[in-house]
């Protein structure tokens, strides 16, 4: 569990660990980066550095939260990944259930898995499903996401790596968008992202710009057109 530095959430809680790259968003994981780090530190957790790992004893994590949070899971994973199995997924999912006091945010690029699974699930309220939308390679992710059960559904559209257009929203309820940031980062074009925002507009879909990017995140900002968008869906709000 760990204060998160991520805008749009709160906290991150982990209860797996370690992925594979399967599209071009992953080309610069920062997870990956971090977990090496967390590796070379000697954290226990991360012995088998990025390989996919369950974690058991970070089941219970939730239940110790004091006050209600907003909680990105698996901000060091893919909750979705093949190596990961449905009964392990059930038991995060009946921790969520368990504690309907916090938000969890789960986003995963594994969505004709999610899609395979998802009625074997139990999706309460308090669970909102996303899933990575980088470029229009991918947007057949959103047709997955569609129709599951979630009440909220949630596309992150970072590291935002090319246009996309004509997207079709129906049943999403908020879209993030974001540039990639870091040494190497693709550049974003900031067409995109008003097009983005332009079809959230129209098709009545929260929209919430996280950041620029580039080499220098934090003096590219996240202000668009000179102000900040920081909606979430359902009337939610981070303090």
């Amino acid at each position: 569990m760990a204060q998160s530095s991520i805008e749009w959430t709160e906290m991150t809680w982990n209860p797996t660990t370690g992925c594979t790259k399967i599209s071009a968003g992953c080309k610069y994981c920062y997870a990956e980066v971090m977990a090496r780090r967390l590796h070379a530190m000697g954290i226990d957790k991360y012995r088998d550095g990025f390989a996919v790992r369950m974690h058991e004893d970070s089941l219970n994590t939730p239940y110790e939260w004091k006050k209600s949070k907003i909680v990105f899971v698996n901000s060091m994973s893919d909750l979705f990944h093949p190596e990961i199995s449905i009964e392990f997924i059930q038991k995060v999912f009946a921790v969520m259930n368990d504690t309907p006091q916090h938000t969890y945010q789960v986003l995963t690029k594994r969505a004709d898995r999610l899609r395979e699974v998802h009625h074997l699930l139990n999706w309460t309220s308090n669970i909102w499903m996303g899933v990575s939308v980088e470029d229009q390679r991918v947007v057949q992710r959103i047709d997955y996401l569609r129709n599951i059960d979630a009440q909220v559904k949630f596309l992150s559209c970072e590291p935002l790596i090319g246009p996309l257009e004509n997207m079709n929203l129906q049943n999403i309820n908020w879209v993030i968008a974001g540039g990639e940031s870091g040494r190497k980062a693709r550049p974003m074009q900031e067409w995109w992202v008003w097009d983005i925002m332009q079809q959230c507009r129209e098709q009545g879909v929260a929209f919430f710009f996280k950041q620029w990017g580039g080499t220098n995140k934090k003096k590219a900002g996240r202000v668009l057109g000179g102000r900040t968008y920081d909606e979430m869906p359902m009337h939610h709000h981070l303090d």
